[in-house]
């Protein structure tokens, strides 16, 4: 068999392997994300950061807050969940340090806004720390002018309620007040798509599949050889 075709296919079969083998590690860091992730939310609840966080070390870190919430500078936020089709009730919350914006739950399509809590007394707000959502989604943008939101962007929200010095970042709320009281808390779904073995099985036969071919081949030509 001629040496080039030999060597092609051996870049192949490395190529393929060497991609199994990149699907194998990056199962591996996904299975440290998760743990890590349920590590930090089921967790006691601490402090409430008042500096810059990050996605790796802070995602889904439970925390707490204590302040006043100022419900005249609240936004909707559109959200689907298992509830149905409605919004996110984010409102800011005044503390001793940053003002946090506080996902306090989930209110259903049509309903008035009578039919919600809106505690004026200080509280205590524990729930996950969750990174901001810039920009809007894949398919629509927030339009702050139209008050038309469908992604929880902090700065966006904090631009058109004049804050000069929000927390980079929302909490999640769990449910505050009673179990019928709306907004709905602690509806936070923590899920990560974790194809990665999947992946390097399939990576890993197609390579076994092909030096399977290969060796026929090769069998083949060397019988031909013999003749």
């Amino acid at each position: 068999m001629d040496l080039t075709i030999l060597g092609v296919a051996g870049v192949v079969f490395v190529t393929l392997v060497a991609l199994g083998t990149w699907q194998v590690r990056r199962l591996h860091w996904k299975q440290d994300l998760i743990a890590a992730v349920d590590a930090r939310a089921f967790a006691p609840a601490v402090a409430a950061p008042a500096g810059p966080v990050t996605a790796n070390d802070d995602a889904y870190l439970r925390v707490f807050a204590q302040g006043r919430f100022r419900h005249d500078a609240s936004h909707l936020v559109k959200a689907v969940t298992e509830l149905g089709p409605g919004y996110w009730l984010m409102t800011p919350l005044d503390t001793d340090g940053p003002t946090i914006w506080i996902n306090r739950g989930f209110v259903p399509t049509g309903q008035p806004a009578s039919a919600r809590t809106t505690p004026d007394m200080p509280v205590r707000v524990e729930g996950l720390l969750r990174i901001t959502e810039p920009d809007g989604t894949l398919l629509e943008s927030n339009d702050p002018l139209a008050d038309r939101w469908v992604s929880r962007d902090v700065a966006a929200l904090s631009a058109v309620a004049a804050i000069d010095n929000a927390a980079p970042y929302f909490i999640d709320a769990d449910h505050m007040g009673a179990p019928a009281d709306w907004p709905r808390g602690g509806m936070t779904i923590i899920h990560f798509r974790n194809a990665h073995l999947s992946y390097a099985l399939t990576w890993y036969a197609m390579a076994l599949l092909f030096l399977g071919a290969m060796v026929y081949v090769i069998r083949d030509r060397l019988r031909d050889r013999a003749r």
